[in-house]
């Protein structure tokens, strides 16, 4: 959690962030909807390219997409019921209590969390929901598996930011002010090349500090690693990632702190 201003470790590779992340599931934004107490207004905060902005736009009637980056909103997918704003989470520049949802995905461990709380209880509606989303590790087959978690853990390791680990952990350890409503499962799938899995597996935040570090990115040396487990490397497999939602009623803070 970034309390001392905003890490952008992402504008340099807004493009590669926008072709190369995966797509939430249409199931992630109906669960949304569902639990929202109405369908106006969506909030999506640290939106990035808009993955989930776009979705949300099937299910409301508008949507307010915000992140500090200019750079991942230049690369955002446009949508005529999303306005995107370059604005950090904490400060959206909305009114008071006019949102059915404030939602962030895959971005609240970069937040001021405190300062987040505050601003998600000021803007969202009583009795709305507050939706935190993550995705952790990538699944294709065990074997592979136990490859990209030693690549991540400790190839990696000593270069993610200390954020990271509340994603990989589900954010289970954020302390989550709000009355929690029990999510139901949902999964994220995609069939990817090889190819396409390594551009992912690029766009992690420690990539690029590993390779100054190491002198040359690791990703070459990892891919020729994983290469005979994938077999012909123009076939497709399906790589997974389980969602977790952490869900509140918006108007039950039970506390104000992280």
């Amino acid at each position: 959690m970034s309390g001392g201003g905003f890490k952008d470790l992402f504008s340099g590779h807004a493009a590669a962030y926008a072709e190369h992340r995966p797509t939430y599931p249409p199931e992630l934004a109906a669960i949304l909807a569902e639990r929202a107490c109405g369908q106006g207004l969506a909030v999506d905060c640290g939106c990035g390219s808009g993955q989930l902005s776009v979705l949300l736009a099937d299910r409301f009637d508008r949507v307010v997409a915000t992140d500090a980056s200019a750079g991942q909103i230049a690369h955002a997918f446009a949508h005529p019921r999303v306005e995107y704003r370059v604005t950090p989470a904490e400060r959206s520049g909305l009114d008071d209590h006019v949102a059915d949802l404030v939602v962030a995905a895959q971005a609240a461990h970069w937040f001021d969390l405190p300062a987040f709380w505050d601003e998600a209880d000021r803007i969202t509606r009583p009795g709305g929901l507050v939706a935190l989303v993550s995705y952790g590790m990538p699944s294709v087959l065990p074997e592979m598996d136990t490859m990209i978690r030693a690549f991540h853990d400790d190839t990696l390791g000593p270069y993610w930011s200390p954020e990271r680990w509340l994603v990989v952990e589900g954010y289970r350890s954020i302390a989550f002010p709000f009355r929690e409503l029990e999510p139901p499962p949902v999964a994220m799938a995609i069939d990817w090349t090889l190819g396409a899995l390594l551009h992912y597996l690029n766009t992690w935040s420690a990539m690029k500090p590993a390779a100054q570090a190491l002198g040359a990115s690791p990703l070459p040396d990892f891919a020729e690693r994983i290469a005979p487990l994938w077999g012909d490397p123009g076939s497709t497999r399906t790589v997974r990632w389980p969602l977790t939602l952490r869900l509140g009623v918006a108007g039950s803070r039970s506390f104000t702190g992280v």
